[in-house]
């Protein structure tokens, strides 16, 4: 009796866990916000992350039962350090703490071995939109107006709520002063999202 009782809540578990496996993934619409931790490498700039915040919108589509593609607009504000060596290098003088805000499109490949996990790839635009902040003084841009990254990471879905993390690095050189060095972006997002 307690062997068939036995292999009847198997099978019944069986059951149960396969049909959640089997579950289509679904379009949603949602919105998100979280931390970003920034840094942009080159000499003259500080060799740490600081941190800065993000909020935006994604949608997800389908692909069919384990892939689907994630557009997502967010704003973020990057904070980031000039070094001591900014002026070495520039000979201008400069902000030792300059807050940046941009508007990040990216579009990631999602891949769900189950309902509950995500690993995502893809590319990211960012748009320099904040045009009043100059990290010079003397009146020009230093920073390239896009950004071009590559974004990698993690969502857990539960239920409609979302939790994600993912590292991005620059691919395209920020620096719009000259080529004395090259400037390149890398950040962490942490966040939660939620799909209406």
């Amino acid at each position: 009796m307690k062997v068939k009782s036995l292999l009847l809540a198997t099978l019944l578990v069986l059951i149960v866990t396969s049909s959640f496996a089997q579950k289509k993934q679904k379009f949603y619409l949602g919105i998100k916000a979280g931390a970003d931790m920034n840094k942009i490498d080159g000499q003259s700039f500080n060799d740490q992350f600081s941190f800065g915040y993000q909020a935006g919108a994604f949608v997800t589509i389908p692909l069919g039962n384990k892939f689907g593609i994630q557009p997502e607009v967010i704003f973020s504000q990057v904070n980031i350090d000039t070094s001591s060596n900014f002026s070495d290098v520039y000979q201008f003088n400069q902000l030792s703490k300059v807050k940046l805000q941009y508007l990040k499109i990216p579009l990631l490949l999602n891949f769900s071995p189950n309902p509950f996990v995500s690993f995502q790839l893809g590319p990211q635009f960012g748009i320099l939109i904040d045009q009043n902040i100059n990290l010079l003084n003397n009146g020009s841009n230093a920073l390239s107006k896009g950004d071009f990254s590559m974004v990698g990471g993690l969502q857990l879905n539960i239920f409609k709520l979302r939790i994600y993390g993912r590292y991005g690095v620059g691919l395209n050189n920020l620096n719009d002063i000259d080529k004395k060095e090259k400037w390149r972006n890398q950040n962490f997002q942490f966040g939660v999202g939620f799909a209406l």
